[in-house]
Parts: structure tokens; C-alpha cells; sequence
């Protein structure tokens, strides 16, 4: 049956598969709402859409934002004016639109709410935004499209607003007939017909709004010539459109019907804003009377490039959005253009039920993307028949990425070509074959073919040309070309040679293998005349421009190393990244070498050598390879042939060097376009060499150490580890003799210390690191041998390098093990350093020490020096447990001399504050232990001057005997005899007539002077008891004396203050300094300081004497004038002098009669003298 005869509709009728919205014809209208097909996915957004619409008719509200998205060719469009259709319900060929629609609607409750929402009247603006829409995008954009249309929907002309304006301002005068009329017989043309050239025709104009409107000319010509009348609100648009439809009665709608806002929009966030407030206010204000409905490509939350406030408000005022997706334009396909009679859906089940194990070998994909497939039973087979489930997916990619990608493929998305048509039409080729036949993918070029740049189109035609004229091309070559255009966006399907195939598939009856031939055969063609490049096992198609850009890369020349030092790259630095290779406990640095070149620096150890297919080593016999392995310690992996890495990176620099070598932005932008898809090929060949060298090292050859070894691993890196461990083993001979391991600096100390666990080695069996120390230890007494100094770097170094390879902190542990068996020793610094001191392990470690530490033999002290060190330490120390072993014996003899030095210097501190007896006795003491420890660098030194100072030693100690007993319990008494003799020192006059204490004083200062006063210091308490009971004793009756004084001072004042006249004030401040001075002298301890507080005293007291004698003197006058008789003179005020008893009476002890008249005779003497010079005397 041919296919032609299958289809229930004729497959060459018209089926208007071009959907515009400005297309209103009635037998277009007619065929678009007979044929539409109402899918489920549709059903549900009718329903959607209806509900709500129906919702806003009963209760006002401001949602009234429609969003409908879907990809191209998924019906948007359509969909949107098929709503324009049912909701104005205009009659179309003599039958209402919703009446078309009584049996596409299945569900009754549905339909009845259909009904209701088409039973109001309503008018709709229907229109494609990309086209109506301004040249410049502004901020405005979007509110001068709505307003043009709706004006133009209104009879005036929206293109220009100035005109508009003028317009609606004389309808509203209602002499919008009157105006055409005045002015088409002044101008001779109709209003309509020339006011989009009004700006020519200014007299014209200025008459007729004169005679109609009543203006003046200076007027009229003042509104045409002004600007202010151009721009227009948001507020001001929507005022006019209220005004409208409240015009139009209480149940009118109007609708905006916006197609393609998404692209018009596109990531203009200004634009959204700019639609959002217009809804918003349309919604605020007419509260559902006019709804704006809009079609876009994504979705409202993928257009929207803004967020926060602003994307909520937005989201809000599109409260219904509806989403169509592909499943529904495949069902409309296949409803519309490919639904068959009866007889050839049993006719084409029976060829599926027939050839269903054919089929789906001919359609099984290399390596999908999708689960893109063919044929899933005999019903789909009938009903896509004569296409294949896949072209439904990949076909709308392809007219997606056709409108993405070619100056004339946007146009597509006006609606030029759909899917609908491009079935339609590659059916129509086909349709001369039988059940046997099937689309080949490249038909589906002709769809579009005249809608792409014509860089496209001229290289498609040159091959048809060249291949018309059997120009090295043929008509396979051109179908191939054609399906590799199609395909050049998509990423679903590989373009390797297998894909291709399959999507050249035209006949059930195709032989695989001989198409894949063939295929094979035509890319080749096409590869060779640069129609396509190759990229891996993918193919694609080429421009004019990028066959020469393509040309000018394969002539690039690049140097073979650069791309050996790339393998290297990857290799070292992505596959196999680590600088050491692990074994066990250790980590070996090997140098990295690809070819002859080194890779980073080298460790001089062993080396992984990659050699690549550029390499003299590649074709090299094995015998070369072998010994050139041992020679140099290496493992050679010689990668296998098998994958084209070398080509794979070899052509990615060429890229890279091509694109450095021109000024990129200096160039066009297609060309611009075409160097950056080849740098995004040349990133995609530099990962794909990186899975073609791992592979190339999985195939490997590798010879290690002189063996080729047959390694078989599932990875490039088990691989290598693989060589490597080989390499350690057969490298590293005498790694093994280390097999007791240590983790960190506390092991070796812990070796220092005993506390190891250190178990004892069966001889001869090599464990516990048995044959290691034998190793170090033979070889340092060689090295002695040759009078050869050997620092511990060189048994660092020597022992870390083949073939030994040991861990610098076990090398460091086996030497510690030597040095706890006293085997042999370290010096630093020209002295030995013992095992117990701190800093050794840093010696046998740290880089910048360990150059420093020299290692040497070990030199014991004779048995003889042993014996007389260890009775000497017995004599000396009066202790029998001393160690017997040199270590042991060294460390006591030095910690011991360490403390006395230490014991002997913090005495002499001590003499530096007071000179305490026999200090020359701890000098020598000192000078004799500071002496031996002198020799400490060398063991047997060390004991031997101790031996030979011992007699000075044991002096020594008997001379020190009392300066220790002094030190131990009698210095603190001595040192309080001493701070009390000082403090008397100061005040012995007080004591002058007391001959028992100055005999006690004199004692205590013999005995403070004696050189050796220990046997004496014993009298000291006594002594110092009844020094401070003769202190006190005199201390307490010179307090008597000063409390005395305190009493006779304030007895005094008082009794003057009462004389005086206002002295009341003086007095309490006396008594308080009085009363303050008693209180110091009962606390007071020292005689000078109460001798002191007397003097103050007596002068505190004189001074407040004399203030209140004058104050008595100043008043005595006036006192006098008042109590004077009537008419006798005021006398003469008196002269008083002032005698401090202190200085009348002078301390004296009087012993007899005669010595008492004769003190008293004094006194009578100082009284009579001082009266001589004055009316009276005051004794203070």
C-alpha cells in the first residue's frame, strides 16, 4: 500500500501549519477550529483557564494575569488564539466558535463553564509583541506596545501617540466624522489613509482643527508643533482603557492577548518590571474586566532575572500559568497528519509483529543521551508510521536550536514553520513508497533549509553542486551533510559514524552494515573537502568560514615536545599526582620522566619513565629497554598504540596556538563564535587524550629493574603502583633489613630511656633490626679504620639512598640503639653528648643538626679508673649504690658535680648580700667541682681529673662541713643578731649608762665578727633576748615620757585658751593633733622616733600659744576701753614672754642636795634675766 493511501486526511492538503496571530481569515479560522485537537495535557489547561476566567465574572478581582509557556513548536501560539476565538465567540462561517468546540470538550461541567465565560461580551486585542513592539527597547517599552494596540483597537492610529490623543479627544466631542470629512476636503485624501504622515501636512491640519474644533490658529499650531502630548503613563493608559470598557456595559471584557513576551523580554529585568506594574495596575483598577494574557518560551520564574519584592509581586499578578509541554504536540501530529484508515493500521501492525526484531536492531543508539529509542509495540509503529519515536524528541531541539543559532532562523519562532508542517511535508516526500519505507532524518532539512543564513546554504548547495556534477562527491554525501547540519546543536546523540547510520535509516529492509559502510565512506568524502571536521569518533559539520579556520589549524605546525611535556602534564599531574610513591611504611621519591624529558626536579633516586609513540625508546627492542632499566633504576611503561592520544593533543594545541596567534577581538563576530566553539573542542580533546592515555597505560608494555613484567590491572594508577612496587623491590635490596619500626621522637627517647620493650634477638635470625645495626656498625668501624670523620648526615644520607631506602626516623633509631649499647657515641661541638640530654634526638634528625653531630667510636674508661672513681664517689658522697657501668657511672658523676656547682654558686649568691664567715672556703669548693666538670666532654678525662683531685675533694668537703651546718639551721639566727645589732647601732647613746646592756651588745658583735662562729652561735638567742628586753625597757619609759608631754602640752592650751577670747577653735584642733601624737607614741618602736615626737610637740604647743596670745592681745584693748571709768585714759598693754619648760627645765639626773639647789638655782637665774625684759613671764 503506498504510504499516501494510509492517511484518513489527504497528506497534501493545506492544514495551515503556519499558526500567526494576525491571520483572520474566515476559512483560516474555520480550519483551525474544525481540526484543533484538544489533547489531555490541553483539557487540563482549558479547565485551568476557565475556572478562574469564570471565577472573576461573579467576583471582581485583580488576578487577571495569564502566563502560558511552552518550547517552540509546543503550541503556545495557537493555543492562545484559539482562546481569542471561544472567549469573543465571534461567528465563523456561519457557526458560532464555541460551537465548534460542542464535541472536543468531553467533560459536560467543563463545557458548561466554557459557556459562561464566552456568554459576556468581550472583545481581544490579539498580537505578536516581537513584531508591534518598538525598534529601541526602553524601560517603556512594553506600556507603548499596549497602548498602541489598544488605540488601534479603538480606531485611532497607536503608532503615534500625539495623534491618538487628538483622535479620542474629538470622539469624545463627537465630531470624529465631522474632522475626516473637513479633512479629506481640504487635503483631497482620507484621514485614515495619510495621518501616518500628518507631520506634511501641518496647514492642512491647523485649517481643519480651526473650522471643527473652534481653535485659533495660534493654537492649533502651538498643539502640532508640541512635544508634551507624546508620553504617556501607566496610570493614564489604563484610566483610558477603564473608561473604555466601562463604557461598553457592566459585563464587558476586553483582553489583551500578548504573544512572545518571553523573547521580547528576555533578561531585561527594567522590561518585566515595566509589564508587572502595567498588570498590576490593569488588575488594581478594572478588577477583572480586562485581563492581559501572554505566551513565552520558559517559564514566568526563568524569564524573571530579578528577585526579592519585586519577583513576588511579578509571580502574583500571573496567578494562572500554564505550561505546555511536547507530549502534546506529538499527539497533535499524529492526530492531524498522521492518523490512518483502518486497513493501514492492520496492515502496518502486521509488518511491525513481522519485523520488530529488525526494527529495533536498526534503531538501538550509540550512547544517548535520552532514552531515545525506536519502536515500543505494533500500535506505535502504526501510528507514527512513517517516522520513528525519536524524530519527535530530536526535531524540536532542532528547530529550538535553529532559531538559537542563524540570523534567519528567529523567524521561526513567528510561527513560519512548526513541527505540524515539517511532518507534514516529510511525509509528503515519501509518500510514493510502501509500508517498507521510512523518513530518513535529513528530510526534515528541507523544512527549514530556506529559513537559514546563507552561509548555511551555500555550503549545502556547493555540495549538491559538486556532487551533480560528480565532483569527488555523490547524493549520499549531500544527505549526510544535511543530517550532520541538523544535528550539530544536539547533544543527545553522538554524531559518530553508528548515529549516523541509524538516522539514515529510509527502509526496514536497510542492511546495517553495508549503510554503516557506506556512511563510513561519505564522511571521509566530506572530511576530505573540509564540508566537516572530526573530532575523536564525532563528526560535524562545517561554514564556509569554518573550513578555512579549520584549514588554517591542520597547517598549524607545533613542536612534539610541547605535547610531551602535556602527556606529562597529565599523567604527573592528573593521573598519577603523587611526588612519592607509598610502600608500606615508606614514601620513595622517584624522578618523573615522559620520553628523554624530566618532569619537575630530580631526587636521584629511582625513575618512572612514560614513553610515548614521538619517543626513540618506542620502537626500541626490549633488550634496550631492559638493561637501560637497570642502568638507571627505573621502571619504563611504554604506552600502547591503541588510542590516538598523541593526535587527540596534537590537534588541541594547534587550536590553542592557532587562537593565540591572531587578535581575536580585533575579528568578526561569526568568526569570534567559531574560535570559541574551537577552544571549547580543544578543552573536549585534551579530556578525552586524558581517558585515551589512561588507557594507553592500561595496555602498557613494562619493563622494571631489567624484567619486562606482564601486569594486568583495571586502572592507569594500580598500574604504575604495580611498576613501582617492583621497582622499590628490586631497587631497594636492603629495605628489608629494617623490620622494627619507630613513629616519632618518643620511641627514641624511649631507646635512651630503657623503656622500649626491647626484646632480645635470637642471633643470626635478623630480627628486632638485628642485621640493620650490624650494617651501620661495621661500616662506622671501617670508616674508623680509615681515620675517617663521620657525621650523622652521612649515615643519614648513606643509609636513606639505594639500596638501602630506610626512613630517616628508623636510621635515627638504629643509631640510638647503637649509642644506648655504648657502641658508639656523639659529639657536638667537640664534646659528647650523653644519652640523656635533651637535644641529642635533634642531633640525630634535624637537617641543620645533624651535619653537626659527629659519630664516633666508642673509647671506654679502663676497669682500674672505674674501680678508683666508684671508692672515691663511695668516700666522697658517703653512698655505696653507685653504677658500675660507664654510662651509667658518667651520668651519676655528672649529675652529681652538676648539683654541688649548682648547691656551691647559690651559696655564693648569699655572700654577695652578707658577708657571712669562711666564703673563701666556698670559693675553693666551687673552683675544685667546676674543675673536674670541666673535662665532661670526654668520658675518660672526666673520671680521671675526679681521681686525681680527690684528696683536694675530700678536704674540700671536711672544710665545708661548717659552712653547711651554718647554711642549714644557724644562719637565720645569725641574721637576726645582725638586723638587731644595726638597729642599735643607731641609738647606742641611749644606752650609755647601762653597762649591762652595752655588755650584752658587745657579746653578740664578738661573735658576729669571729671568722668561724658556728660553735658560739648557739649563745645568740640569749643574747638577743636580753638586747631586746634592755631596748624595750628604755623604749617604754621614753613613751612615759612623751605621754607626759601630751598631757602637760594640752593642760597648757587649755588653760590659756580659757584666758584668751574666741580661742575655742585653736583649742579643738589642738586637742586633735595632741590626741593623734598619743596614739603614734603607743605604737611607736623606736627611741629616735619618740625623742622626735617630743620636739614636735613642744613646738606644736608654742605655736598655738602664741596664736592665742594674740588673739588675747588684739581684744585686751577694747576690753579695757569698755570697763574703763568715765574720763580715764586707756592704759598701756603689758609685755609677756613666752618659756618653753622643755627649755627651762633640761633633762638631768640629780643624785644629791646640792646638786638640787643647784638646778634649782638655774632655773631662779634663766626666770630673773628673762624678767628683765618684760612686764611678765609665760611658762609654756
Amino acid at each position: 500500500m503506498k504510504i499516501q493511501n494510509m492517511f484518513q486526511k489527504d497528506i497534501n492538503r493545506d492544514i495551515n501549519g503556519v499558526i500567526k496571530v494576525s491571520q483572520n481569515d474566515d476559512n483560516s479560522l474555520r480550519q483551525e477550529l474544525s481540526e484543533y485537537i484538544i489533547t489531555k495535557e490541553l483539557r487540563r489547561h482549558f479547565r485551568t483557564f476557565f475556572d478562574n476566567y469564570s471565577k472573576a465574572i461573579d467576583y471582581p478581582t485583580d488576578k487577571i494575569g495569564v502566563w502560558i509557556s511552552g518550547f517552540f513548536g509546543s503550541g503556545k501560539s495557537h493555543f492562545l488564539k484559539i482562546l481569542s476565538y471561544l472567549l469573543e465567540n465571534k461567528e465563523v462561517c456561519g457557526k458560532k466558535a464555541m460551537d465548534y468546540f460542542a464535541d472536543k470538550f468531553d467533560d459536560p461541567m467543563m463545557y458548561a463553564t466554557a459557556v459562561k465565560c464566552v456568554s459576556v461580551p468581550t472583545e481581544s486585542i490579539l498580537f505578536n509583541i516581537d513584531i508591534e513592539g518598538p525598534i529601541t527597547k526602553d524601560k517603556t517599552a512594553v506600556l507603548r506596545v499596549f497602548a498602541k494596540m489598544f488605540y488601534n483597537h479603538c480606531g485611532f492610529y497607536g503608532d503615534d501617540l500625539k495623534i491618538a490623543k487628538l483622535e479620542r479627544f474629538i470622539e469624545k466631542q463627537g465630531k470624529t466624522e465631522q474632522f475626516r470629512a473637513a479633512f479629506e476636503e481640504v487635503n483631497g485624501a482620507p484621514w485614515e489613509e495619510t495621518r501616518d504622515s500628518f507631520a506634511f501636512f501641518e496647514d492642512d491640519i491647523v485649517e481643519v482643527l480651526q473650522s471643527v474644533l473652534g481653535m485659533s490658529e495660534q493654537a492649533a499650531r502651538n498643539w502640532f508643533n508640541g512635544e508634551e502630548t507624546n508620553e504617556l503613563s501607566i496610570a493614564q493608559l489604563v484610566a483610558d482603557i477603564k473608561e473604555y470598557v466601562d463604557g461598553k456595559g457592566k459585563n464587558f471584557r476586553l483582553l489583551f492577548m500578548v504573544d512572545e513576551v518571553g523573547q521580547y523580554i528576555g533578561d531585561d529585568g527594567d522590561l518585566m518590571i515595566n509589564l508587572q506594574s502595567l498588570v498590576e495596575e490593569i488588575g488594581t483598577r478594572c478588577m477583572g474586566k480586562v485581563w492581559v494574557m501572554v505566551t513565552s518560551q520558559e517559564a514566568i520564574d526563568s524569564v524573571v532575572h530579578i528577585s526579592g519584592d519585586d519577583f513576588s509581586k511579578i509571580q502574583g499578578r500571573f496567578n494562572t500559568r500554564l505550561s505546555l509541554s511536547s507530549s502534546s504536540v506529538d499527539e497533535v501530529i499524529k492526530k492531524r497528519v498522521l492518523a490512518k484508515t483502518e486497513e493501514a493500521d492492520q496492515l502496518l501492525r502486521m509488518v511491525y509483529d513481522k519485523e520488530h526484531a529488525v526494527l529495533k536492531n536498526l534503531y538501538t543508539f550509540n550512547n544517548p543521551v535520552l532514552d531515545i529509542k525506536g519502536f515500543a509495540d505494533s500500535a506505535e509503529f502504526s501510528a507514527t508510521f512513517p517516522f520513528v519515536p525519536y524524530q519527535f524528541i530530536i526535531i524540536q531541539k532542532v528547530l529550538a536550536e535553529i532559531r538559537k543559532h542563524g540570523n534567519s532562523g528567529k523567524h521561526l519562532s513567528g510561527g513560519e514553520r512548526s513541527m505540524l508542517s515539517g511532518f507534514q511535508e516529510a511525509a509528503q516526500k515519501v509518500q510514493d513508497k510502501d509500508e517498507n519505507a521510512l523518513v530518513p532524518f535529513y528530510l526534515f532539512y528541507d523544512t527549514v533549509h530556506t529559513f537559514l543564513e546563507s552561509a548555511i546554504r551555500r555550503v549545502i548547495d556547493r555540495c549538491q553542486t559538486a556532487a551533480d556534477n560528480h565532483d569527488g562527491l555523490e547524493q549520499q554525501d549531500v544527505n549526510v551533510l544535511k543530517l550532520l547540519y541538523l544535528v550539530r546543536y544536539i547533544d543527545d546523540i553522538k554524531a559518530n559514524i553508528d548515529n549516523i547510520a541509524i538516522l539514515m535509516i529510509d527502509d526496514i529492509r536497510t542492511d546495517k552494515i553495508a549503510l554503516r559502510t557506506s556512511v563510513t565512506e561519505s564522511l571521509e568524502r566530506l572530511l576530505s573537502q573540509n564540508y566537516i571536521s572530526r573530532n575523536g569518533d564525532t563528526y560535524a559539520f562545517l561554514t564556509d568560514e569554518e573550513q578555512d579556520i579549520a584549514i588554517d589549524i591542520r597547517n598549524t605546525v607545533v613542536d612534539s615536545a610541547q605535547v610531551t611535556a602535556s602527556i606529562a602534564q597529565t599523567v604527573f599531574g592528573e593521573i598519577y599526582p603523587a611526588k612519592k610513591f607509598k610502600y608500606g611504611k615508606y614514601d620513595f621519591p622517584y624522578d618523573q620522566y615522559v620520553d628523554e624529558t624530566l618532569n619537575g626536579s630530580a631526587s636521584g633516586g629511582m625513575r618512572l619513565r612514560i614513553v610515548t609513540v614521538a619517543s626513540d625508546y618506542y620502537g626500541a627492542p626490549d633488550q634496550k629497554l631492559i638493561m637501560d632499566s637497570q642502568v638507571n633504576n627505573e621502571a619504563i611503561v611504554v604506552l600502547s598504540n591503541e588510542t590516538p592520544y598523541f593526535e587527540e593533543l596534537e590537534q588541541a594545541m594547534k587550536i590553542r596556538k592557532y587562537v593565540k596567534q591572531k587578535n581575536v577581538s580585533q575579528l568578526s563576530e561569526s568568526i569570534q563564535d567559531i574560535i570559541r566553539k574551537r577552544q571549547q573542542e580543544a578543552r573536549r580533546l585534551e579530556e578525552r587524550a586524558r581517558g585515551y592515555i589512561e588507557k594507553a597505560i592500561v595496555g602498557a608494555k613494562v619493563v622494571v629493574h631489567g624484567e619486562i613484567m606482564d601486569i594486568k590491572a583495571g586502572n592507569a594508577k594500580d598500574k604504575l603502583d604495580a611498576a613501582l612496587s617492583g621497582l622499590v623491590e628490586s631497587v631497594y635490596s636492603k629495605l628489608s633489613m629494617v623490620n622494627k619500626f619507630v613513629d616519632s621522637d618518643a620511641d627514641i627517647l624511649a631507646i635512651f630511656n630503657g623503656t622500649d620493650n626491647e626484646q632480645a634477638a635470637f642471633a643470626g635470625t635478623g630480627s628486632n633490626n638485628e642485621d640493620a645495626l650490624n650494617e651501620i656498625s661495621q661500616w662506622l668501624e671501617l670508616q674508623n679504620t680509615k681515620m675517617l670523620t663521620t657525621s650523622m648526615g652521612d649515615v643519614q644520607r648513606r643509609y636513606g639512598a639505594i639500596p638501602y631506602g630506610w626512613r630517616e626516623i628508623d636510621i635515627a633509631a638504629l643509631v640510638a640503639r647503637l649509642i644506648s649499647q655504648q657502641k658508639i657515641s656523639i659529639k657536638y661541638g667537640g664534646a659528647i653528648v650523653g644519652k640523656n640530654e635533651r637535644r641529642l634526638v635533634d642531633y640525630l634528625r634535624k637537617k641543620n643538626e645533624i651535619d653537626k653531630a659527629i659519630v664516633t667510636r666508642r673509647i671506654a674508661p679502663s676497669e682500674d679508673l672505674m674501680r678508683k672513681s666508684i671508692n672515691f664517689l663511695r668516700d666522697y658522697l658517703g653512698a655505696m649504690d653507685i653504677p658500675s657501668d660507664e654510662d651509667g657511672l658518667i651520668h651519676f658523676v655528672l649529675n652529681t658535680f652538676e648539683e654541688k656547682e649548682k648547691h656551691y654558686n647559690g651559696l655564693l649568691e648569699a655572700y654577695k648580700q652578707v658577708r657571712y664567715p669562711e666564703r673563701e672556703v666556698v670559693e675553693n669548693a666551687r673552683n675544685l667541682v667546676s674543675d673536674v666538670l670541666s673535662q665532661r666532654k670526654d668520658n675518660v678525662a672526666f673520671l680521671s681529673r675526679m681521681v686525681q683531685k680527690q684528696d683536694d675533694l675530700l678536704d674540700s668537703v671536711e672544710d665545708m662541713e661548717g659552712v653547711e651546718l651554718f647554711f642549714k639551721s644557724q644562719r637565720p639566727v645569725y641574721d637576726e643578731a645582725r638586723r638587731q645589732m644595726e638597729k642599735i647601732r643607731k641609738e647606742r647613746d641611749y644606752f650609755a649608762t647601762d653597762a649591762d646592756a652595752q655588755e650584752v651588745f658587745r657579746q653578740i658583735s664578738t661573735i658576729l665578727a669571729m671568722p668561724k662562729p658556728y660553735d658560739r652561735i648557739g649563745e645568740l638567742p640569749e643574747l638577743i633576748r636580753k638586747a631586746k628586753a634592755a631596748y624595750n625597757n628604755l623604749l617604754d619609759i621614753k613613751r612615759d615620757e612623751v605621754l607626759e608631754n601630751v598631757r602637760q602640752c594640752m593642760q597648757d592650751v587649755h588653760q590659756l585658751a580659757s584666758e584668751s577670747y574666741n580661742a575655742m577653735a585653736l583649742q579643738r584642733q589642738a586637742d586633735d593633733y595632741f590626741v593623734g601624737k598619743r596614739e603614734a607614741a603607743k605604737e611607736a618602736s623606736s627611741l629616735t622616733e619618740l625623742d622626735a615626737m617630743i620636739t614636735q610637740l613642744l613646738g606644736y604647743k608654742d605655736n598655738i600659744c602664741r596664736r592665742m596670745e594674740v588673739m588675747t592681745a588684739d581684744n585686751h584693748p577694747q576690753l579695757l576701753k569698755e570697763n574703763a571709768p568715765a574720763g580715764m585714759s586707756t592704759l598701756k598693754p603689758k609685755k609677756i614672754t613666752s618659756i618653753r619648760r622643755y627649755d627651762l627645765c633640761t633633762v638631768k639626773r640629780l643624785q644629791s642636795k646640792e646638786d638640787i639647789d643647784k638646778y634649782v638655782e638655774g632655773i631662779r637665774e634663766k626666770l630673773l634675766k628673762t624678767l628683765e625684759n618684760c612686764d611678765s613671764i609665760q611658762i609654756n
